[in-house]
Parts: C-alpha cells; structure tokens; sequence
C-alpha cells in the first residue's frame, strides 16, 4: 500500500480554485487554518506527494473528491504542464523539489561534463548549495551527457561523502568503498593492496559512464600555515586525480565539492585544462530568491508587506540558500504557519541591526563591533546554520590560527575595504609581510574572502554570515 499520494497534474487549477472557493486569500492561511506547515500545503498544491492522511485532511477541508483528484481525466493522457527533469531512483542529500535557479549556471557546467572536462570542482562557503548542485547536475547527466552511451541501467551516480566521520577516509578504504558502489567485489586480499585497489577503480571508471560525486573533500586535506595552501592527507588521493587527467580517455565524469582549493588539483589543473575546472558557487540572486520564497508558497505580490520582509532577509543574508530555507522553515511552520509579518515582528530587529551596519558604513562609519547575530537567533538557525560554519572556522583555527586572527580582527569592517586595511592587522601580531600575505591567500583559498571591484578599486570583504560568526569569535577572544 502506498503511504503518501499527490494530486494529478491534470486537476492543479481545480485544487487552486477550491482554495479561492472555500474563502483562503492565500496558501499561508490555508496552513495556519489547518495547522500544517506550509510547506506540506504547497507541496499539496504543486502535485507533490504528501501523506495519505495530510491528503485525506486537505481534500476534506476543501471539499474535494479524494480519490478523483489523485487519479487523470480520462479526456486526457498527459500532464497539461512541462515534466521537470528526471530524479530517477536516486536518494539525493540536498537537491529537493524547492530548487530554484542557477539555469545558465546549470547548462554552462552540463555542457563542460559533456565535453572534455572529467574533473568538476564545486567550491564556496558552507550551506552555499554545493551538494544540491553536484545532485542537480547528476540529473543532467542522465538526460543529455549519457544519451547513447550505454544501456539507461549504467546511468549511476557514486557518492562519497567526507562529511561522515565514521567512515576511515584513507585512499584505501575509499577506493574500496566507491568500487562496491559500482557494483564491483572488494575481497580481503584487494583491501590490503593500496595499488591494486588504484589501478581497479581508475580503470573502471574510465571505462564506464558514471558520475562520481565526492562532498566535503575539505575534510581530508590538511592545511598549511607556511604555505598557505590545503594538501591531501594522502598522497595516493594525488595519484588518482593525477591518472585522471593525464589519462588518453576517460568516460566517467567526477564532481569534487569542497570549501577549500587543494593545492595539487590547481597545480595539475595547470597542466590539463581541458580536463578540470573549478567553480566557485554563490548566493541566489534576488529574482531566484523570490522564485524560492514563491514555490515554498510564500505570498510575494508587489503590494504584500511579505515581499518587502521576504526581500529584506534575503539581503542580510546575501542569498545563502541554507539560511534561506532555514527561515522559511520556520516561517512556514507552528507558529507562523506562513505569516512573514508575525515572523518579522518577533526577529527582524536582527535584520535591522544589519541594515543599520551598511548604512552607517554608507555614510562613512566603516568599522564597528556589531552584535550580529545571523547565524544563530533561532534554534534552527543555530543548529543548521551555525553548527556548519563553526565546523569551517575550527578547521581554520587548527589548521592556521594567523589566517584565523586575521579573519576575527577585521570582522569590524562592515563593508569592502582593500587589502591594506586588513594585513595591518597582523602587524600587531608581529607577523611579517609574507606571513600577513600567506594568512590572507588562505582565507582567500577557502572562500571566507570575497573580493569585489567598486569604481574600479579591487577590495575586499567578509559574507555577512561569516561576519556574524567572526564577530563573536573575536569576542571569545577577548579582543573586541
């Protein structure tokens, strides 16, 4: 027996008009009558599946023939509406039914995997989307690169992810790993030869469509404070990519997601470009952010209070999707139930403090010791988002603590600022001007610097979540 259904494409306007029939303005105030988070109403409203019982209540409250809307009319035979891209059986860990965006991204990096390029990089900030894309992409890969290159059963998607620290992360043991993923057998002999084991997954995979996704790689590269770089803890990783990218032909394609550049791949990558590229990732623009808020179920019509709310957090946040859907989390459940108005009232006073940040920094007040707190203000925020970033800024302190000083001390810049503002920082530090310039390239490396141009000065800054974090990092350290 089935445990959840959806409404048929066929019967979308009818479900829509029951909601105007039944005297709902909105989505939001369906949910809120029926106690529902709203994402599960939309998610009703948008033909996804939900649970037969949250069925059964929605079609009851609206007046609608359960079993009718489930099922197609029989004038027709398919959907009125485009088939999004195909999921395929697989579990995915990020991408969802709520993407949005990222298109000419999309079809640019679809064209590179279908091309030359065996080695796709995707890089940013925690939370950025890296693994949604990496899945996103995996659907493409399906549709168009693996067209008439073997029977539609070979079509898979391999993962490995470092984010799991009970798995041992050593060449060996991963190799392993990824070669029973393909279907192949590892025996006890194989697993005590690290050379075997190389030479058997790199000719598999070159002689086999596959798309190979490998997340967190962050978490087995070790940094550097002398050379300001991350490197493998195990060279045999090195070797691999190396026979990659230097080999003749190779059929499968590998996305590698990460918050810091490896030092190897680069320097290959110099040497075989053709083959690798590197992709760093951002925040959702303004118009995919409204596309979000609307698909979650959120009202964004130009004369709502909501959109002006809605448009605000997006821009604290600067487009962080995690934190975005973070929100809207909350926004769409107990007690909210999709009420941005009542969300606002309770917690955008911390919105406000950073609107206040910019603006002073407008009028030419640059620095200060804000009290932000985007990362944490909500027990969501805390755990999803927080928890995250504090992972990244552990990482640096161990790894190099002059790099992770120099991003605690110039959180007080609340807008872009060159480079000098910052290494001066460091010379309180004693430190000399190829340690202050070796500090700032590793915050560079792992994407906690973002650089922009203003009226043709090249400067540079802090996202507003990794401000807000850092701000409290240099509080911890007593030098706020």
């Amino acid at each position: 027996m089935p445990r959840s259904v959806s409404v048929h494409p066929d019967h979308k306007q009818t479900v829509a008009l029951a909601l105007e029939r039944n005297g709902f303005h909105t989505q939001s105030d369906f949910a809120a009558h029926l106690e529902l988070a709203l994402s599960t109403v939309s998610n009703f409203f948008r033909g996804i599946k939900v649970s037969i019982s949250t069925f059964e209540q929605i079609c009851e409250a609206l007046g609608l023939d359960k079993r009718s809307i489930a099922l197609p009319r029989q004038s027709q035979t398919a959907p009125t509406e485009p088939v999004p891209p195909s999921r395929s059986n697989v579990n995915f860990y990020a991408y969802d039914d709520a993407w949005v965006g990222r298109d000419i991204l999309i079809a640019e990096l679809t064209q590179k995997l279908n091309g030359t390029t065996r080695l796709l990089m995707v890089t940013g900030i925690a939370g950025i989307g890296k693994t949604a894309l990496a899945e996103r992409l995996f659907i493409e890969f399906q549709n168009t690169w693996l067209k008439g290159n073997g029977n539609e059963n070979d079509k898979r998607l391999i993962r490995e992810n470092f984010d799991n620290q009970d798995q041992a992360t050593d060449f060996g043991s991963v190799a392993a790993r990824l070669l029973e993923k393909c279907g192949q057998v590892v025996t006890p002999d194989d697993r005590k030869d690290g050379e075997r084991l190389l030479d058997r997954l790199f000719q598999h995979l070159q002689q086999t469509n596959n798309l190979v996704v490998i997340d967190s790689l962050e978490f087995i590269l070790k940094g550097s404070q002398e050379q300001g770089w991350s490197e493998f803890e195990d060279a045999e990783f090195v070797r691999f990519f190396q026979r990659i990218l230097a080999a003749e032909t190779f059929q499968s394609r590998i996305i590698l997601t990460s918050q810091e550049l490896p030092a190897q791949i680069v320097e290959m990558g110099t040497r075989y470009q053709n083959f690798w590229f590197c992709q760093p990732l951002t925040g959702l623009s303004e118009a995919e952010q409204y596309a979000l808020f609307e698909k979650i179920g959120l009202d964004i019509t130009p004369e709502s209070l909501s959109r002006s709310y809605l448009h605000r957090i997006g821009r604290a946040y600067e487009g962080h999707p995690l934190a975005l859907r973070v929100i809207i989390g909350e926004i769409g459940s107990q007690p909210f139930y999709g009420n941005v108005v009542a969300y606002w009232n309770k917690y955008g006073d911390e919105i406000e403090e950073v609107e206040q940040a910019i603006a002073a920094a407008e009028d030419g007040n640059i620095t200060g010791q804000d009290e932000w707190k985007l990362d944490r203000f909500t027990r969501s925020l805390r755990r999803n988002v927080r928890s995250r970033l504090e992972k990244t800024f552990a990482r640096l302190q161990a790894d190099a603590r002059t790099a992770y000083l120099l991003l605690c001390e110039t959180s007080v810049y609340r807008c872009p600022v060159p480079e000098t503002f910052w290494l001066t920082h460091l010379e309180y530090w004693d430190c000399d001007k190829e340690t202050q310039a070796t500090a700032l390239e590793i915050l560079k490396e792992r994407y906690l610097v973002e650089e922009v141009v203003n009226k043709q000065q090249p400067l540079i800054k802090q996202h507003n979540l990794i401000r807000s974090v850092a701000l409290d990092h240099l509080k911890q350290l007593g030098l706020a």
